[in-house]
């Protein structure tokens, strides 16, 4: 599933491809993936520009120039394109919106976990309703050891599936925080609780750190993710121990083990992380 540094690396394509273009049709192929798809075909898209496109987690806004926006989610294989109406519709593909320059915003997706819909701002900000109880952004001053703290206390749950939670941050799934955690030595099993301070404030420091260069090398092309140009995430190249379960730990040479955290797989050294 992509996470916030697949979802960056989108937005930042479709900033450059759709800001200021006139959507002039609507087409849509299937009637659904997460949710309809039916209602873009009377949302009365045509002739709307798109003035903006940004990110909140792993979900990314289109903004309208009438004040409403597109929100998409890209699920577990969802691929966005924009490029010609003169290509062939793959079979996949099930939302085309058709620009004023005569190319096509398509929306792919195998398995139609992804979502796709319009909106019309309900939150701070001026984000969709479905976004409102996402936590800090991780990239932001929000997001810090204190706050990190804060929000442990009480929790007994496994700090891995701590960190994944979006009310906590937004945006770190399985593979970022897998690397985050071993970065800063940390065992996902530890109860949330008993991160001390100066464990959450490496792990925020780490985060961080991983995330923006995940972002510089557009993401992890892990299994379905590619980028708006067809290209795969180069950072995949620069994982440690992601999906490394067996193999020596880079730092202490110790197998890496993997257990089942919220039904995750987490890989980590047992030596390395306390």
């Amino acid at each position: 599933m992509p996470e916030l540094p697949e979802a960056e690396n989108i937005r930042m394509a479709l900033e450059r491809a759709l800001t200021g273009r006139r959507i002039v049709g609507v087409q849509v192929f299937s009637p659904a993936m997460r949710t309809s798809l039916l209602p873009l075909k009377t949302a009365a898209l045509e002739g709307r520009i798109v003035t903006s496109v940004r990110r909140r987690g792993r979900y990314v806004v289109a903004d309208l120039d009438d004040g409403r926006g597109l929100v998409m989610h890209f699920g577990m294989s969802g691929v966005v394109r924009v490029e010609s109406l003169s290509i062939p519709r793959r079979k996949h593909e099930h939302v085309f919106l058709e620009l004023d320059d005569g190319r096509a915003f398509r929306f792919e997706c195998t398995r139609r976990f992804s979502l796709l819909e319009v909106f019309t701002p309900e939150t701070p900000g001026g984000w969709p309703s479905r976004l409102a109880d996402l936590g800090p952004e991780p990239l932001s001053g929000e997001f810090s050891g204190a706050a990190l703290k804060a929000a442990a206390k009480g929790r007994n749950c496994p700090v891995k599936a701590f960190v994944m939670d979006n009310a906590v941050v937004t945006g770190i799934g399985n593979i970022y925080a897998t690397e985050s955690l071993f970065a800063a030595g940390i065992d996902p099993r530890k109860p949330a609780h008993r991160m001390t301070r100066l464990q959450c404030d490496r792990f925020c420091e780490e985060a961080k750190a991983i995330l923006r260069r995940a972002i510089a090398a557009g993401g992890s092309s892990i299994s379905d993710f590619r980028n708006v140009d067809g290209s795969e995430g180069r950072f995949a190249r620069e994982l440690l121990i992601y999906g490394r379960a067996g193999e020596a730990c880079p730092k202490c040479g110790a197998p890496l083990k993997c257990v089942q955290i919220g039904g995750r797989s987490s890989c980590f050294c047992p030596q390395c992380q306390k």
